[in-house]
Formats: structure tokens, sequence, C-alpha cells
């Protein structure tokens, strides 16, 4: 078997993997197999369109056919104007607010943490959600977020910060949004490293262990999560001190999206390793 068929078998062996715990969501859903597939065809016409070029120049509709095997005509259907997709990164209003709590000095107190908000004043709760939200009425942000048990409301009326991320235990759609934009940015991850590993790569580890005693794992939620918290507020901080506007006489320098992203997952043990997971 050559390289070039091992890197095949080893990518359907990964799509296989990927795709079981994705298409159990759509399931649940009901999404169907045709909806899905409408989906898939969409999805890799556009990406031909933006990384299949010749160049620098835009794929034709035979190349993108010839790329997708899909017909001209339905190249054709796919690439027509239509309705613009709904921006998939787009922080709430919510989260926008708790995030500036966390970040903004003028909601501090002398110790750098987050204080204790009055709902009304210059730097209090009504303040923050102006400045970090907008135009937006200060009681619908305190009722979401006390929704959600980011921020509670105390006994003398000022506002407490209990969660530094805004996680919307409640709401499906929020979840859903999550699912495209945090497993997007892993397997950009990867297929960087795939294709730039050896010259450029991206940090991408994860540690496993496959047969630990259920009894432990109430104690390695509570660990894991404290200390991924805590490594997450470090990059935080680091990142926003650096994240400065261009200096006027370079307004044109580059900008990027970048983070750092970490997750826990949990499942029954199983006896041999699956085809293609790591020893």
């Amino acid at each position: 078997m050559d390289a070039d068929h091992r890197s095949r078998h080893a990518l359907n062996t990964a799509l296989s993997r990927l795709l079981h715990p994705l298409f159990r969501l759509l399931l649940r859903y009901g999404v169907s197999y045709g909806a899905f597939e409408e989906l898939a065809r969409q999805a890799f016409v556009d990406v031909a369109l933006d990384h299949a070029g010749i160049d620098g120049k835009k794929p034709s509709i035979s190349r993108i056919s010839v790329l997708s095997g899909l017909t001209r005509k339905e190249v054709q259907r796919l690439t027509s104007p239509g309705e613009p997709a709904p921006a998939g990164d787009q922080h709430n209003r919510a989260a926008r607010v708790l995030t500036g709590w966390v970040r903004d000095a003028d909601f501090h107190d002398a110790h750098g943490q987050p204080r204790i908000l009055d709902p009304e004043g210059a730097t209090g709760f009504a303040q923050l959600v102006k400045r970090h939200s907008g135009d937006v009425p200060a009681r619908a942000v305190l009722d979401e977020l006390v929704r959600v048990g980011a921020v509670a409301r105390r006994e003398d009326g000022r506002i407490e910060l209990l969660e530094r991320a805004y996680v919307p235990s409640q709401s499906v759609v929020e979840k859903l949004r999550i699912l495209g934009t945090d497993v997007a940015d892993m397997i950009g991850t990867i297929d960087h490293n795939v294709v730039r590993g050896a010259s450029d790569p991206r940090y991408q580890r994860k540690v496993v262990y496959r047969s630990m005693p259920a009894d432990a794992l109430p104690a390695f939620r509570k660990l894991s999560a404290k200390q991924s918290q805590l490594l997450l507020e470090k990059m935080d901080r680091w990142l926003a001190a650096h994240d400065l506007d261009n200096p006027p006489d370079q307004p044109d320098l580059p900008r990027a999206r970048v983070g750092l992203g970490i997750y826990y997952f949990e499942e029954p043990a199983a006896a041999e390793p699956p085809p293609g997971d790591d020893k």
C-alpha cells in the first residue's frame, strides 16, 4: 500500500469516526440524510470556490465540477446568489457584557478581580452594559445572565458575578452554534498540522486513560474544570493586553482571529482502542 493510499484510508477512517457522533445528533433533531447531503454539497462547493483556484483566480464551474464530482448544472445552482448565511461567530450581548466585566479594569476591585456592582452609577451594571453591549436595556441583559446562572442579585440589590464564561445551559440554539464554531476550529488546526505541522505546528495535544475507575471521575471533572478555567483566564489576559488597534501610520497591518480551546470527554471504557485511535 503506497503512501497516498494509506493517507486516503486514514482519512476515510477518521471521517467515519467523525460522522458517527454528528449523525447521532442529526437523528436526534430529525435532520434527514437528504437535508445533510444538501448542506454537504453546498459546503463542498463553497470551499472549492475559496480554496481551489489557480494562480489566485476563482475556479471555474467546470473545475469545481471535476473536483467535487457534482454536475456542472448542480454546481451552477449552488453558486447562484442566495440569502446570506447568518454570522456564526457573533457573541450575543449578554456574553459581551460578561467578557467586559472580566476584562475591563473600571469594573474591578483593588485586587484586579470583577467586583460586585451597583445597578446604576458611573461604574455600575447599567454602565457596564452600555459600554460593552450598546443600546440595550440593562434589565434584559441582567435577566439573561441570571437565567444562565452567570450572575446573582444580592439581597442588598447589588449584582455579583458567579461565572466568568457565558454558558447557556438551557439554550439548545447556543449550544448548536458552539458545535459549528468549536469543531470547525479543531478540524482547521488538525488540517494545518497535516499540511504545515513540520515547519509551523499549532498546539494540539490531549491526555487519555482508557480504563479509569468510575469513582475517580467526579474528582477529575472538578479538577480539570478548575485548572482549565485558570489556564484560559491566563491566556485571555495575555490576548487582551496584546489586542491593540493598528497604529495610525500602519492602518493596514494584518489581523487574525486567534484563540485556545479546551474540552473534556468521557465515555465507557472499551476492551480495545477503536481503529485509527492513538495508542
